[in-house]
């Protein structure tokens, strides 16, 4: 199963949930690849000690920019393994858009390879809508769109469900919405009002999770270890978990 991280804005806790899931999942004995092609590398940066050591050939960089094998390194989590970014991949547009090959499936066509290694593939996109995000999306089963309080951020929802439309048309038929997650939420009138408008708008397609606002993230990061590692029985920790239950255990 590949699932995407998708949002068109940053700072909607888009990497948060990738590294998070991911985490998570490997805590529950699952064999897990997150594949990082943000080019700020925060998953990277998180989840590997000496990412500052690790050069460019040994990246995302070389598959998508090189067309050469995933480079897979382990993570301090057992059963989880990474594929880290590399700032160089921001000239992934420029360099893709005059290419003749299939420039959207540089990403798939490795990942087919490895794939049945693992129960779970998450890929970590950038928050924009780019030849990254496409290369993603045509390499996924799913996509998981995050989206924070906000006006700007309900409406890049309808742009990222133009992308996806695209894909389907264009290039994977059969990749679907897993759901919209609601992140960041607190006890502001734009938190309440934003999910609000998201429910009536998307009902079907809103998990039921929502991610509430929690220093607790933000010291994990600092420390370089994912929630579960810093503090299991924080309420993002509790709240990842019952997204995963609800995700993979239909609970």
């Amino acid at each position: 199963m590949v699932i995407s991280i998708a949002s068109q804005k940053g700072g909607t806790g888009k990497t948060t949930t990738s590294i998070s899931l991911a985490a998570g999942l490997a805590w529950r004995n699952k064999r897990v690849l997150l594949v990082d092609t943000d080019s700020q590398a925060n998953s990277s940066k998180v989840l590997l000690k000496h990412y500052q050591d690790i050069p460019a050939e040994e990246t995302i960089f070389a598959t998508i920019l090189e067309r050469n094998p995933l480079h897979i390194h382990q993570t301090d989590i057992a059963n989880l393994h990474i594929v880290p970014s590399h700032i160089l991949i921001s000239n992934t547009d420029v360099e893709l858009t005059s290419a003749m090959d299939h420039r959207e499936a540089r990403l798939k066509d490795q990942l087919d390879k490895v794939k049945e290694n693992y129960d779970y593939v998450i890929i970590d996109t950038p928050p924009a809508l780019s030849w990254l995000t496409i290369n993603a999306f045509t390499a996924s089963n799913d996509i998981l769109v995050v989206i924070s309080p906000g006006y700007f951020e309900l409406d890049s929802v309808k742009q990222i469900r133009r992308t996806i439309n695209q894909v389907q048309e264009m290039f994977n038929p059969t990749v679907k919405v897993l759901g919209y997650l609601f992140t960041m939420s607190d006890q502001t009138v734009a938190s309440r009002e934003s999910l609000k408008v998201l429910r009536q708008t998307y009902t079907e397609e809103v998990l039921r999770t929502v991610i509430p606002r929690n220093t607790d993230i933000r010291e994990a990061h600092m420390q370089k270890i994912d929630i579960f590692s810093h503090n299991m029985q924080s309420k993002s920790a509790e709240a990842y978990k019952q997204l995963i239950d609800e995700l993979f255990y239909g609970k």
